[in-house]
């Protein structure tokens, strides 16, 4: 059985950081494409940043990249994302997935463009809240 948890969310100032983990039990995240996501209230789910299981590039969303940081560790078979600069509109549920590595994108594609990661993941966490207020 396939588990995905979240934790690491949290209340942060504007300007602050928080970092996200995501441990898996039943699936070796070191082989998948991962990825997180958000849905803050009253709008659709947004993806934020993957990594292609495939060839290890990582991607961001516009908004994200240089602020955000997707990782994973082999050993602990655990996923983050370091949250830095955070903003209010940042708040919003995040959730982590992970899904069967996607052919790599000729080239390497663009950093900020993680719409290359879009695709149906198979495996999900159930969500962490972040709150980013004073």
């Amino acid at each position: 059985q396939v588990q995905l948890v979240e934790s690491g969310g949290g209340l942060a100032q504007p300007g602050g950081s928080l970092r996200l983990s995501c441990a898996a039990s039943g699936v070796t995240l070191d082989s998948y494409t991962i990825g997180w996501f958000r849905r803050a209230r009253g709008k659709e789910r947004q993806e934020i940043s993957c990594i292609n299981g495939s060839d290890g590039k990582t991607y961001y969303s516009d908004s994200e990249e240089g602020r955000f940081t997707i990782s994973r560790d082999k050993a602990k078979n655990t996923m983050y994302l370091q949250m830095t600069s955070l903003r209010p509109e940042n708040t919003a549920v995040y959730f982590c997935a992970a899904g069967p590595p996607l052919p790599p994108v000729p080239g390497g594609g663009k950093q900020s463009n993680v719409t290359l990661c879009t695709y149906e993941y198979a495996y999900w966490g159930l969500g962490t809240q972040v709150t980013v207020s004073t």
